[in-house]
C-alpha cells in the first residue's frame, strides 16, 4: 500500500478523517476540515462542491490521483470521492508527500496545508496565561465570605 493511503488509514483510525461528501461538508462548514481531497474519478459537480468548502473554512483542497476505489479500500466504506483530513499534520504531511512526486500539480496545496500546520502549532498568546494574573483569595462577590488561598 502506498505511503499517502497509508497516512489516510492512520487520520480514519483516529477519527480525524470525514469520508463522502456529506460529512466532508458538515466537517468544512464547521471549521474542523484542514485538507479535503477529491478521487481522481470524482463527479465533476463533487469536485466544485468540494472546492467551494474548502475554500469556505480556508482548507487546502487537491484532486488526487487515486481513484474512489482506492479510497474505498482504505477506508473500508464503499467508493467514497470525497475525504476531509481534520488534523493540521496528517494534511500537510500528505500534501507534502504527494507534492514530492508532482510538484507542479500538488505544490500550491501542500504549501497551503504546511502553512496552517505551523500556524496552529504556534501560541496564540505569549507570557502569563489570563488564570495565572487573577489574584486568589480575597472575598466571595457574591456571599460576601472569606476565601483561603490555595
Amino acid at each position: 500500500m502506498d505511503r499517502n493511503l497509508q497516512l489516510l488509514g492512520i487520520a480514519k483510525k483516529a477519527g480525524l478523517l470525514a469520508i463522502g461528501a456529506e460529512a466532508t461538508s458538515v466537517s468544512a462548514r464547521a471549521g474542523s476540515a484542514r485538507a479535503i481531497i477529491t478521487a481522481s474519478d470524482a463527479s465533476e459537480g463533487a469536485k466544485k462542491r468540494a472546492q467551494r468548502d474548502a475554500e469556505f473554512c480556508g482548507a487546502a483542497f487537491a484532486v488526487t490521483h487515486y481513484t474512489k476505489f482506492e479510497f474505498g479500500s482504505v477506508t473500508g466504506r464503499g467508493s467514497p470521492g470525497t475525504l476531509a483530513v481534520m488534523d493540521a499534520g496528517l494534511a500537510a504531511g500528505f500534501l507534502k508527500s504527494l507534492a514530492e512526486d508532482d510538484p507542479e500539480r500538488y505544490g500550491a496545496a501542500a504549501r497551503d496545508a504546511a502553512l496552517m500546520a505551523e500556524t496552529m502549532r504556534t501560541p496564540y498568546r505569549t507570557g502569563k496565561t489570563p488564570a495565572a494574573d487573577k489574584p486568589r483569595g480575597g472575598r466571595n462577590k457574591t456571599a460576601g465570605k472569606r476565601r483561603t488561598a490555595k
